[in-house]
């Protein structure tokens, strides 16, 4: 059997992105729209530092208005609910992102539920999540919207694949399990505590791992010719004793890739997959978003 075909997220998300630009262009040209995207970004956390640029990079690209909100670690939950609610009335702005996560004393529960959920491109609100339940339009989190188009893409029409989400996490399991529903798939939610789980996956014809565990999802769990999303991002020691004792660490997934490549018809690898998508869907939600404020969608 022929190795699995790797579905590139760098050729989706540079497709998303470009369909993105075409319709900023679009709404400036016919409706004096720009859409506007306001990320929050509190303390100094390295790795968020590096996606809010990115971030900001992306948006500009696409001719979009762009701010960032840099807040110091000991910034008080009264003054981040002050900030979001300004932005909330803020006309310019139609999307508004919390960069995850916050330093330990705020409560972040409280600080997305102020968010406008018409604003929440990262599809966190409750009122998102239940509109996503529901059937009804909704901000979807960004990632699964992603690891949809990648299917969709893939795959074609979903309807009657039997697929199987391991992790229940509202960031990405929850919301990916609903849109794989929505799809007409018949849809499995599994955990690390699902009995047999590899008895489980081995039914599917997708997998979505999104569990946060490196390598979790082995070769000989994977039905032959699945197509297989990896969401996980683990940043685990190097295979090499020498490379593992000089504390040098490589990124891999939630799923064994060589194993799966061997038995999959379809995989993404990490990184250079579904991780690279979930901007490119931030931009995506943030013009949504202003066409649905201005009317110009349901």
């Amino acid at each position: 059997m022929p190795q699995a075909q790797i579905i590139d997220g760098k050729i989706y998300s540079e497709r998303v992105r470009a369909e993105v630009a075409e319709e900023v262009a679009r709404l400036r040209r016919d409706h004096e729209i720009q859409p506007g995207l306001a990320v929050i970004v509190v303390g100094d956390d390295p790795a968020s530092q590096v996606y809010v640029k990115s971030k900001g990079e992306q948006s500009l690209a696409a001719g979009m208005h762009s701010i960032t909100h840099r807040l110091p670690a000991d910034t008080h939950i009264d003054e981040l609910l002050l900030l979001i609610a300004g932005l909330n009335e803020d006309s310019r702005i139609h999307g508004i992102l919390l960069q995850l996560p916050l330093p330990g004393h705020l409560d972040q529960r409280a600080a997305l539920a102020a968010i406008s959920p018409d604003k929440d491109v990262d599809g966190l609100h409750v009122v998102n999540a239940g509109r996503l339940a529901n059937g009804e339009p909704a901000l979807t989190p960004c990632t699964p919207l992603g690891c949809m188009i990648m299917l969709r893409e893939t795959l074609g029409d979903l309807t009657g694949k039997s697929a199987v989400v391991v992790g229940r996490s509202v960031l990405v399991g929850r919301p990916v399990a609903q849109l794989l529903l929505q799809a007409d798939c018949t849809v499995t939610i599994a955990h690390s505590r699902t009995r047999d789980l590899a008895a489980v996956c081995r039914q599917a014809d997708i997998i979505v791992a999104a569990v946060g565990r490196p390598q979790m999802i082995r070769g000989d769990w994977i039905k032959p010719g699945a197509a297989v999303i990896d969401v996980g991002i683990n940043r685990v020691p190097f295979d090499n004793p020498e490379k593992a004792a000089a504390g040098k660490t490589k990124l891999v997934g939630d799923v064994a890739f060589k194993e799966a490549r061997e038995v999959a018809g379809w995989i993404t690898p990490v990184p250079g997959g579904v991780g690279l998508m979930t901007v490119a869907c931030l931009l995506q939600n943030t013009v949504t978003a202003a066409k649905r404020q201005s009317g110009l969608e349901g």
